[in-house]
Formats: structure tokens, sequence, C-alpha cells
């Protein structure tokens, strides 16, 4: 009796510990797909974020430059790549990543199905919407299965 009692417990706090790793997951998802609303619709919060991330990698490099780690010619190429970096990130669709945080939390994180992954299902078809939209403003062609 006192085996099965153990082998209950077990089980019931696998099931707990994976429910929570779970809800955790789906909500950081809604909330980083949150953010990417966010960016879409404030984009100066965008380069905001990613310039101040190019600000702390520029200040490593210099002072990796200054410890004597590479040359002036390597930290000018350092540079202008996390510069490059950069521009990208600032480049990409935020609507895009709002809509595969909603869509990977949905699919990877549930059942079980928790508060926030039903929040980032109810949220789903409307990042979707919206990314068609820039797309189609932009005029890149697409098909519906390519944004899956």
């Amino acid at each position: 009796m006192k085996r099965w009692l153990s082998v209950a417990f077990c089980l019931a706090a696998i099931y707990g510990l994976a429910y929570a790793d779970l809800t955790l997951r789906a909500r950081s998802a809604y909330y980083e797909g949150q953010k990417y609303l966010e960016w879409d619709r404030n984009p100066g919060l965008k380069k905001a974020h990613f310039e101040a991330l190019l600000a702390v990698a520029e200040q490593e490099l210099r002072r990796d430059f200054q410890a004597g780690k590479f040359t002036a010619q390597e930290l000018q190429a350092k540079l202008m790549l996390a510069r490059f970096e950069t521009d990208q990130r600032l480049s990409e669709s935020a609507l895009k990543y709002a809509y595969t945080w909603f869509k990977t939390a949905v699919d990877l994180f549930s059942p079980p199905e928790s508060k926030w992954a039903a929040l980032c299902r109810q949220q789903l078809p409307r990042a979707k919407a919206l990314w068609k939209k820039e797309l189609e403003a932009k005029k890149i062609p697409y098909e519906d299965y390519q944004l899956e």
C-alpha cells in the first residue's frame, strides 16, 4: 500500500511540475507576443531596446580592445557587425514575432489549457491578420501556408 501511495504521489508531483512548467512557458510566450505587438504600435520602443543592446555590445567590445584582446581593425569590424545585426533586428517585422510567440504557446505549451495559452489562442488570429496586412502593404507576396 505504501508503495502505491509513493507512486501516486510521484505521478502527481510530476504532473504538477509539468503543468507549472507549461503554464509559465505559455505566460512568457504571451508577454513576448504582447511586447512585439506593442513594438508594432510604437516602433520607438523597439528602436530604443535594440539601440540599448547595441550600446552595451559596443562598450564590451571597446573594453575587450583596451584589454588587448584584438586589434583596432578587428574592433572596427566587430563594431560594424554589431551595427549591422542591430539594423537587421530593427528591420524585422514585429508582427511576425508576435504571431510566432502566440503560435508557439498554443502549439507547444498546451495542453494543459492554461489561462495564458487561452489568451495566446485569442491573440493568434489578430496577430496573423495584422501581419498579413503588413505584408500586403509592403507588397510582399505570400501564401497562407508560408505563415504557419
